[in-house]
This record gives C-alpha cells, structure tokens and sequence, in this order.
C-alpha cells in the first residue's frame, strides 16, 4: 500500500482567519476527509523576508515551506486579488520555490496545483487567477481545471446555494480538490 498523499496549502493574508485563508483551509480539510496528509502555511508562516536568490541564509519558516512543498504530491495556493494582481505575501512565498531548481522534482513539477483568488469584486478575480496559472506553469506545476474565484464582496458561506443553475462554493471547492487527488494519485511518485 502506497504513502497518503501529501498536500500543502500557502495562502491568505497577514489577516489571520482571512476569507482567502479559510477557503485554502476547507480545501485541505476536503483532502484530509479523502486521506491525504496536509500542511498549511498562511498568515503568520507566510511573514517571510523578501526572498533574495544571492542570500543562502533562509528563515526557519522559509526552510519548512521549501521541505514540505518539496515533500508534496499535491498544493493548493490561495490569493487575494489586490489591484488584479497576486499579493506580495504569496507572490513572495512561491518565490522561495525557486530553492528547489536542483531537486529531482525542481520547483512544482509532477504536482496538480489547486488554484483560490478572492477578491473585494468581480474584476481582479479572473486576471489574479490567470497570473496564479502563469506563475504555476513558470514553476511547472500542473493547475486544475477548475479554479476558483470568490467575491468576498458578499458575505462567502460555502454551503449557501449557488446562482440558479450554477453550484455552490462547497460545490466548487469539492470538485477542485477531487481534481487535486485524482492527478495526484495517477502521477508517479
């Protein structure tokens, strides 16, 4: 019998208990419910120095990310969308993947990468989410299909109805993270 799969989740704000960062956490939690082992940097473990390519030197929070996403099959990143585009604080932590160049999986290659934009309207949204897919690709990793954009203009409840004829949040994320698991488990580890 194989290893569970591992799944790392880097997202939010420097808010703790943010939209974008309970949304990375239910998808973790949906992992977790399928049997996969999970990890979860936001926040405060996301309060990382620049990353500085020249400086070997890293910070103990920038040395455990490094080894738990070089250690994953599988990541779920989550942004806001400030000004359409992906925070500094995320930007910045996926940053830190460049340290992974030389391993035998260099930076997210073989991994499916779930992808979650909130954002205060509708319009960053989607040009957030298309730079997250751009940024997956340049390290590549392997986004899901279905990536999520929430406007957490309105209140975000994840299992409030969706639009007629469209499905809810809890729906959307469900879907997302069995496309997570389902590359995952046929990729060769």
């Amino acid at each position: 019998m194989s290893r569970p799969l591992r799944v790392v989740g880097i997202g939010g704000t420097g808010r703790a208990g943010s939209t974008t960062e309970r949304l990375v956490a239910a998808a973790l939690d949906r992992a977790a419910a399928a049997g996969a082992q999970t990890t979860l940097f936001a926040s405060a473990d996301l309060d990382l120095p620049i990353y500085a390519p020249e400086r070997p030197d890293r910070a103990p929070a920038a040395r455990r990310l490094i080894a738990a996403v070089a250690a994953s099959d599988a990541v779920v990143v989550a942004s806001p969308g400030y000004h359409g585009g992906v925070s500094g604080l995320v930007k910045n932590a996926l940053d830190y993947l460049e340290d992974l160049r030389g391993d035998t999986r260099s930076y997210l290659d073989g991994r499916a990468v779930g992808l979650i934009v909130c954002a205060h309207g509708a319009q960053a949204g989607g040009t957030t989410l298309t730079s997250l897919r751009s940024i997956v690709h340049a390290l590549r990793g392997w986004p899901t299909p279905l990536g999520l954009t929430v406007n957490s203009a309105v209140p975000v409840e994840l299992d409030a109805p969706g639009p007629p004829g469209e499905p809810s949040l809890g729906e959307r994320l469900d879907l997302m993270v069995d496309q997570l698991l389902t590359f995952a488990r046929v990729w060769p580890r």
